[in-house]
Parts: C-alpha cells; structure tokens; sequence
C-alpha cells in the first residue's frame, strides 16, 4: 500500500530523513518507533503531503506521489490523518464531525453509524465536542479519518495527551476498529509498549534512517544493535569474551544465540532473564543458595505488576532484574545471588558505545 524509497528531506543543514525505506503491506498497522528529534513526524508529513521530500520516492497504492519531479497536493492522495489532538469543529456535531469528508450520498448510507459503532461511540451523533471526554474526542478523530476508507492512515501520536489507563483501553479499540474496517495504517509514537502491542510490523528510527523494521517480537528479542535493544524495552549489557561459543561474563559462563563473534564482546540480556535468590544473612532475609555470583540491591522500583531491581556485583558491575513477586521483598541493602535464564545475544564491541550500566 505505501512505499518510500530512499527518501530524504532536510532543513537547512539539518536532515530530518537520511535514505529511508520502507514498505507498508496493505491492511496492516506499522508503527514507526524512535526518540524526539528522530524524524519520525517529517515521514509522516511527508507521506501525507504536506511537506516535499528531496530525494527517493514516495508510493501509494503503486502511484508515485513524491520524488522525481511529482509532489502530488494532500487532497488528492486520499490519506487521513489523525493528529495528537482530535481536532474536531467545535460548531458541529460529532455525525457532522464525522460526516465532513463524504458526500450527500455516503453520508446517507449509514456510514457515519458505522464507523461510530467501530470505536465504540454508537448512538453518540447528536453530541458536541465539547460534551465529550478527551478519549471520545480521540475516538471521533478516528471515526473521521476512516468514514471516507481512505487508502491509508496516518496516525500521529493520537493517544499521547491522555492518561495512562485511558491509552491503553484506547488503542486496543482503536487498534480492532482499523483492522474491523480493513485499514491500512501508520502509527508515529515514542511509546515502546504502544508500538509493540499495536503494531503489526515496527520501523524503528534513529538519526533519521529507519535501524530495524520487523515484526514487534524481533524487535524486541532481536534487536539489530544495543541502541535499538535499549530503546526498545528496559536492557542488560554485559562485557563478555567468547569462548567457544560461550561468553564468559561478570554473571558466569552464558549460551549465545545464533552466531556469533569471537573475542571480546557485549552481551544484551533482558531483565526477566536475571534471576535472583535471596542470601542467608541478608538484612530481614531468611533461606540462601548456593551458585552464582552475590550482588547487593541498590535500587527497588515497584510498579504494582512487577519490579525493576538494580543490583551491584561484587566487581562492581550493575545488572537490573525483573521481578514479578519477592516474599519478603527487596529492599536496598540486602544480598542476592544471580543466575541467568536461556541465551544472551552478542554484539561486536565496536558497535557498543553505551554505558554497561543500564
């Protein structure tokens, strides 16, 4: 359905697009993932058309709309955009919001109820805007963008300005109203847990290049490289040096995935792949292990449905772990022993200039 192909685009001496491609197939939502400044919102402005890109090519449907000479106008590619604040006319109703870019004909059809009953508005035609909360508002932004069934939709940070528990409720019914509806859809977020939940395929960018585009469980257990890797969910990396095919770590002997490079390395675990068990002797602590290395709790952050544990090794490297429960729990201060679950992945340390501690 979309297709960019080494596109570029700068301000000044600033480039916002270095070289990006990508493919969007049709019916599916592709989440573009990366940091402010990344150029994730000029992809999208320049997929809608309003702003000219300055190399490559941008197609839609298989008809060129950008590049080589063609900057076909954002009324005439039939893309919707739904921005990070509804806006809705303030003066017309929600059907009248939602009805503004049918004709007489459609809008007869029934249309309009349709798509209202899609995100879970039904009957709520006659309200004004200003009657409605601000996860409503969303919800008739996106009713908007697919009453026309465009070929594609773009969908800018939509759920950024509302509370947490509100977001989550919202884009999973956003999410099953695009695919109820058959849209094709682009999703522009920084928020990782967004773009992996939503998402059928993830583009994450850095620097203005797309660094990895897959599905949303590769990204995440196979990151393309440590910046993705800690971009992309919380990271542990480790120096190691590979032994055959083993690394060797601050957290003893680990397996690898895949293939992997000789001599030194880093090596990325997740948190939940840290392990921990409590030490005899431990302040407020009772039972022990045996095996592993002892770190020291330096940090416990709760967050109702688990915990992050930052732990100091005796060597002084630090690890984070997950937790889902700890009886009695955790506190700073007190002694562990550490073990590691399934494979770590290795990267060339040439490509690792992060901080080991995460």
């Amino acid at each position: 359905m979309l297709t960019l192909s080494n596109v570029r685009k700068s301000y000044g001496v600033v480039t916002a697009l270095d070289g990006v491609d990508l493919d969007v197939p049709d019916g599916t939502l592709v989440a573009v993932l990366g940091p402010s400044g990344c150029g994730k919102t000029t992809l999208l402005r320049c997929v809608a058309g309003f702003e000219a890109v300055h190399g490559g090519t941008i197609s839609l449907a298989g008809r060129p709309v950008a590049g080589d000479g063609a900057h076909v106008p954002p009324h005439r590619r039939r893309v919707a955009v739904v921005p990070q604040e509804g806006a809705l006319f303030p003066h017309l109703s929600v059907a009248r919001n939602v009805g503004y870019g049918l004709d007489r004909a459609a809008r007869r059809s029934g249309r309009v109820e349709e798509v209202l009953a899609l995100v879970g508005l039904p009957g709520h035609g006659d309200r004004m805007p200003h009657q409605l909360s601000g996860g409503q508002q969303q919800r008739v932004a996106v009713a908007r963008a697919l009453a026309p069934r465009p070929p594609l939709v773009l969908l800018d940070e939509p759920f950024s300005a509302l509370d947490a528990g509100l977001r989550a409720d919202l884009r999973r019914d956003v999410r099953e109203a695009l695919r109820a509806d058959g849209a094709t859809a682009v999703l522009v977020t920084h928020d990782q847990g967004e773009a992996l939940s939503m998402a059928d395929r993830v583009a994450v960018m850095n620097a203005g290049r797309i660094v990895q585009y897959g599905p949303p469980t590769a990204i995440y257990r196979e990151p393309a490289d440590p910046w993705v890797a800690r971009f992309v969910g919380d990271a542990v990396l480790l120096p190691a040096d590979v032994r055959d095919g083993v690394a060797v770590t601050p957290l003893g002997r680990l397996p690898l995935h895949g293939a992997t490079p000789a001599g030194t390395v880093s090596v990325l675990l997740r948190p939940e792949q840290v392990r921990l068990t409590t030490v005899v002797g431990a302040a407020g602590i009772g039972g022990g292990a045996a095996g592993g290395p002892t770190a020291v709790v330096v940090r416990h952050d709760f967050h109702g449905h688990d915990a992050l544990v930052a732990l100091r090794l005796v060597d002084g490297t630090e690890v984070t772990a997950r937790v889902l429960d700890s009886t009695p729990p955790l506190s700073v201060g007190d002694r562990v022993t550490v073990s590691v679950s399934g494979a770590a992945r290795a990267y060339p340390t040439a490509s690792n200039r992060v901080s080991l501690t995460v």
